[in-house]
């Protein structure tokens, strides 16, 4: 699976704010990485058709186990009915047990500030699991 690019499902009104959630997965065997791909293309579709849902994008590195998202939505509350929704919702059950981790970080940026360069979600991201390691 391909580097997705950015997509914007809906256009963010001017002058608002953006709630930006980017994450990291990387599941326990190589061969966890086929179905994962296969599950994160199902929610991609449903992404892209999220309501309050105003940009996002994919990577995925098979090789290392290893797959990143990153989007923007215009409130908390579309970003968690997208995840409480099919099917989200039981692609992250299903997946829960060939997680080896799992990293999530949220922030708020200006909407003339999509999109999120990769760059930054991957050091944001960086440093919240340094911030989840101290606190285990």
């Amino acid at each position: 699976m391909p580097t997705l690019p950015w997509v914007t499902p809906n256009p963010a009104p001017p002058h608002a704010q953006a709630v930006v959630m980017a994450s990291r997965f990387e599941v326990r065997s190589l061969m966890d990485v086929p179905r994962f791909c296969w599950k994160s293309l199902a929610a991609w579709g449903q992404v892209r058709s999220a309501p309050g849902a105003f940009g996002a994008s994919l990577i995925a590195q098979p090789a290392k186990r290893v797959f990143y998202t990153l989007s923007a939505w215009e409130s908390r509350e579309a970003l968690y009915a997208y995840a409480r929704a099919e099917p989200h919702r039981s692609i992250m059950t299903g997946l829960r047990a060939t997680m080896r981790s799992s990293t999530f970080t949220f922030w708020e940026v200006p909407v003339e500030q999509l999109p999120i360069g990769w760059d930054d979600a991957k050091h944001r991201l960086e440093e919240q699991a340094r911030i989840d390691a101290a606190a285990a």
